[in-house]
């Protein structure tokens, strides 16, 4: 099988790769936008959620946390959690660079990356997971099952709010989170706010900074074919 990057010269041979994941979710979106960003390929294999086959013994076994995206690599190497997958990527392939080239650029995209999950990501999963019925038993993914907790959907919510309004000043003056330059830090801000639409948590209409970024990044074609 064939790693190509259409962004580079080079065409990586690889005897096998699989990327395991499910379309449509969002830490599954933010790894296929990075991918599309660098112009990667990897053949996929699907693990249905719905159906629960995350929690089989023999994706356990690829997944420690149960959870997608997962790369597996050529000699059967298991890389779960996206920031790894993503970085392991850069590493294969720098160009474009997603993750900065300076010290100042990297320090400074990480710690957006990180605040933006951290602060927005985790946010709306807590108030995602923790209302409808069908997360009963499984407010947390990974292979151990926790009951929901009502009271952390409406601290979500808040936490969402005050997310929008943080990173609203800090896009007044800039295009991307970075500055000029497109990163992971604005994928996986994108991403959370896509992923609040779903728990009906929009961004308000007096934030104009955050919704023109909003505007920007949705045209991108790495978001359009991947929306």
């Amino acid at each position: 099988m064939l790693l190509e990057s259409n962004n580079t010269a080079t065409v990586i041979l690889r005897d096998i790769m699989k990327l395991y994941d499910y379309p449509g979710v969002p830490n599954p979106r933010r790894l296929n936008i990075f991918m599309a960003e660098k112009g990667i390929t990897i053949p996929r294999v699907q693990i249905d959620l719905l159906k629960g086959e995350q929690l089989e013994a023999a994706f356990h076994d690829k997944s420690p946390n149960c959870d997608v995206p997962t790369l597996e690599l050529d000699d059967g190497t298991c890389i779960s959690q996206l920031n790894a997958i993503c970085r392991y990527l850069e590493a294969l392939h720098p160009s474009p660079p997603l993750y900065g080239t300076t010290p100042e650029e990297i320090g400074a995209i990480e710690m957006w990356n990180h605040i933006c999950f951290t602060n927005g990501f985790q946010a709306v999963a807590d108030l995602f997971r923790n209302g409808p019925d069908w997360f009963e038993g499984r407010a947390l993914i990974g292979p151990h099952n926790y009951d929901k907790i009502p009271e952390l959907v409406d601290r979500g919510r808040q936490r969402v709010m005050n997310f929008y309004s943080d990173i609203d000043r800090h896009l007044a003056d800039r295009d991307y989170f970075s500055g000029n330059q497109f990163s992971v830090a604005d994928i996986t801000a994108l991403v959370t706010v896509d992923f609040a639409q779903w728990a009906k948590v929009n961004v308000p209409d007096t934030h104009k900074h955050l919704k023109r970024w909003h505007a920007l990044v949705s045209e991108r074609p790495s978001v359009k074919s991947n929306s």
